[in-house]
């Protein structure tokens, strides 16, 4: 990669697992009944839902993480959190106006598995009762090595789960010790070759560079075992650090932390690795095998991206349970409280449906995110129709003249394309689409570094 251009263009930026981004939602304690109309009327164009379910226990906390969690060992919280959010899931299906279709279930985390085998059975045969299941329905779930027993993977796979994604970040069990990640190197393989003796189909590998003391010689160990355990997908992340944000990232020096040019290098070398054994790149920090159905999602212009990560499927309506979870309907985002505890009450003694922010999307957001969304899963977007050639756009091809000029994108009569050299920097890509961020941007800390 180009020196200058890294130094150039690696600022702060948006990661657009969303667009409006999180900080640029507007509605603080949204009216549940709008939401709730936003929840019918989506369904009304499409009976098919996908379905996210927050599990936010960890029995220690990785300093790391980014994610919204609640460490305890004390397991005695799983059934009443299980039986909250099967409470808000009725809520749901109360005022849903068809019998849904459940077309994806993601359990994420936390650790999904800090849950026993039983109390995941209580909290999905519910669901599944309330539900219909087109054929390839979707469900996965977010693994710790550790943690995760043949119990879970058979209980799992009996209630039609199909994919895994095993959390390894990386291989050397010395970088997981300095995270303070209880994790070994014998625990990531039997969790997946346990995993695909049980049946399940898909494995996923989540991966980190620019971890603390991270070198190109740990992402070339990496590679290797990647090499032989073969799972479908890689997630290849880049750490996000946001220590005014997750004060557990100041538990280890900035010093240590790999940046710019050395960070890029890592990613760099995991991805030639990736795609000599014949990975292919499907979108930003992903890749799949041929055959995954990502990437044949990528190759169909049919892949997505939403909260859940990159998905073959898209589902207008995306209803998130639980603590933090956040929910989908295309012209909104809702988002729910964020502690548990807060969590628990909204649901339990207040009754309500435990929303503490959103956003309503305006006809210039929905249009602009089609756009981001586009970048994100096609590597090119056009707008060939009148409508859609608004000022915003006219803006966002001026802000994209200086990277078309570094190479990074080819702009055309009414459309951008992505270069191979730009695929780094998709999130800068991106952002001059960012009506919001051009009108406020930030004075302060806000997002990680783009590259």
């Amino acid at each position: 990669m180009n020196p200058s251009l890294l130094q150039k263009y690696d600022v702060a930026a948006p990661r657009y697992t969303s667009y409006p981004s999180v900080p640029y939602w507007t509605a603080d304690h949204p009216d549940p009944e709008i939401w709730l109309d936003k929840v019918d009327n989506a369904m009304r164009i499409d009976r098919e839902i996908s379905l996210y379910i927050h599990l936010p226990f960890c029995e220690s906390l990785c300093t790391y993480c980014g994610c919204n969690k609640h460490i305890t060992k004390n397991h005695a919280v799983e059934n009443p959190y299980i039986q909250t959010v099967l409470r808000e899931w009725k809520m749901y299906v109360k005022e849903m106006p068809f019998r849904p279709v459940l077309r994806e279930l993601h359990l994420g985390g936390g650790t999904p598995t800090f849950f026993s085998p039983d109390n995941l059975r209580a909290l999905i045969e519910p669901i599944l009762a309330d539900v219909e299941l087109p054929l390839g329905a979707d469900f996965s779930f977010e693994a710790h090595p550790w943690s995760t027993t043949p119990e879970h993977l058979k209980t799992l796979y009996d209630l039609r789960f199909r994919r895994i994604s095993v959390g390894v970040q990386d291989f050397d069990e010395g970088l997981m010790k300095l995270v303070n990640r209880s994790q070994t190197v014998d625990s990531v393989v039997r969790c997946v070759e346990e995993a695909r003796t049980t049946g399940f189909r898909s494995v996923n590998i989540d991966l980190i560079y620019g971890l603390p003391r991270q070198t190109t010689q740990h992402i070339q160990i990496d590679a290797d075992y990647v090499a032989k355990l073969l799972p479908e997908r890689i997630a290849f992340y880049s750490y996000a650090h946001v220590p005014w944000f997750k004060k557990s990232q100041a538990a280890y020096s900035e010093a240590d932390l790999p940046v710019g040019a050395d960070k890029r290098l890592l990613y760099e070398t995991g991805r030639r690795r990736f795609e000599e054994m014949g990975y292919n790149e499907i979108g930003m920090d992903h890749f799949a095998l041929p055959h995954d159905s990502l990437n044949i999602a990528l190759e169909q212009c049919t892949l997505h991206r939403n909260f859940m990560g990159y998905t073959p499927y898209s589902t207008r309506l995306m209803i998130g349970l639980g603590a933090s979870a956040i929910g989908d309907t295309w012209d909104a985002f809702a988002q729910n409280e964020k502690t548990i505890a807060d969590y628990e009450r909204a649901v339990n003694e207040e009754k309500r449906l435990p929303i503490f922010r959103g956003h309503f999307l305006t006809t210039e957001d929905q249009l602009l995110r089609k756009h981001i969304l586009r970048l994100m899963t096609r590597f090119e977007t056009d707008w060939f129709w009148p409508e859609e050639q608004t000022d915003q756009l006219a803006h966002a091809i001026t802000r994209l003249e200086p990277l078309a000029a570094d190479g990074l994108v080819v702009l055309e009569p009414f459309r951008v394309r992505v270069t191979t050299e730009g695929r780094a920097f998709l999130r800068n890509i991106c952002m001059a689409f960012d009506a919001h961020y051009w009108r406020k941007q930030p004075e302060g800390k806000l997002f990680s570094q783009s590259v």
